[in-house]
């Protein structure tokens, strides 16, 4: 199989295809201005052929903050793609559509990945799609894209995830997950006066939320937006630890970007050498896949404002660029299989 990146800066969407023949798979990464155009357009140029797309910033070896792009696969590729509807409510009802484009693919966890872009409600979706992924062992990767708005075969869509089953015919597909932090020191956390429909934490072992993380810290309230990129908190989970963003401060409560339950066991975390990390990463890839086709991955909003921050964002892109065909989209919120994570970087590679 091989990968198709285009772009343009400037949002013209026949510049960003330009040379883009016979496609077997699309994603539509666009600015929030001119998506339904661009949905509509991508669907005239390339009829049938299926798609799945959203709002947001992308890249290969430099960002596309607010044109459009296109990543693409072709030779070697079969693919099927589709929606599931009402996340906010009941995505299970619509479930059937994804059973059946698993048997239209003929697909396995060797050589298949489901990719989806969602509008929100990420945990329940994401419980409802492994559901039926996970009886063939089929990975998954994708995030969440800004606007409230995701497309499907040339189709717009809100209160929805779209996904593809993409399966490459010649070779393995695998998934990963990059964390750049770790365990600060050894605090534990039990929340409590949690609100999952607003996802905030009142309280931290009885005590104000907020003044808990502002003490540990020692920074003021109007730090604590920013202070997230360095010091998130992280729930464990088996041997992984999954990271949760702090979105806003809320009185005494954090309001963060993924739900927290009443009881959960929260720890602080700190950043690491993400330098080191990456480079970590890009070698372990390299060693499971010598021949590499393309590579898809998800960077967190938050990932690419601390790397901007750092200057470092251009040269990851570089370093990254070394695993060849590499693109991806700036989420608001990153999937790895059954998992909804934040402040990460999670990928698919088709050797």
């Amino acid at each position: 199989m091989r990968q198709f990146f285009g772009k343009s800066q400037s949002g013209d969407l026949r510049e960003a295809v330009k040379g883009l023949d016979t496609p077997q798979f699309i994603m539509l990464l666009s600015n929030k201005e001119q998506f339904e155009a661009h949905v509509k357009k991508l669907e005239a140029l390339y009829p049938h052929v299926p798609s799945i797309g959203c709002i947001g910033m992308s890249y290969d070896t430099q960002v596309v903050e607010k044109g459009v792009s296109v990543i693409a696969y072709y030779d070697g590729v079969t693919a099927a793609a589709n929606v599931l509807e009402q996340v906010s409510v009941m995505p299970v009802k619509y479930i059937e559509r994804l059973k059946q484009d698993l048997k239209s693919v003929s697909s396995s966890g060797e050589n298949t990945v489901c990719i989806d872009f969602c509008t929100g409600n990420d945990a329940c979706v994401l419980t409802t799609i492994c559901s039926v992924l996970k009886r063939g062992h089929i990975p998954l990767v994708g995030g969440t894209g800004d606007g409230g708005m995701v497309s499907a075969n040339g189709k717009i869509y809100q209160d929805a995830v779209a996904y593809a089953l993409v399966k490459n015919n010649h070779g393995r597909v695998r998934t990963y997950k990059e964390n750049i932090y770790h365990q600060m020191g050894n605090y534990r956390f039990i929340a409590s006066k949690t609100d999952k429909a607003e996802y905030k934490i009142g309280q931290l072992n009885g005590k104000s939320a907020r003044q808990v993380y502002q003490d540990i810290l020692h920074i003021t309230e109007e730090e604590i937006q920013t202070q997230t990129f360095k010091n998130p908190f992280g729930k464990v989970n088996g041997d992984d630890t999954c990271i949760i963003s702090i979105k806003e401060v809320s009185g005494d409560a954090l309001t963060c970007f993924r739900q927290v339950n009443d009881s959960d066991v929260l720890i602080m975390l700190e950043l690491g050498d993400y330098k080191a990390i990456v480079r970590d990463t890009i070698r372990t890839i390299k060693e499971d896949f010598p021949k590499i086709s393309a590579v898809f991955s998800v960077n967190c909003l938050f990932r690419y404002l601390l790397f901007n921050e750092n200057h470092y964002m251009q040269e990851y892109l570089q370093d990254m660029s070394a695993l060849n065909n590499h693109a991806g989209l700036v989420g608001y919120g990153e999937h790895y299989n059954n998992r909804f994570v934040n402040q990460s970087m999670t990928c698919v590679v088709f050797e």
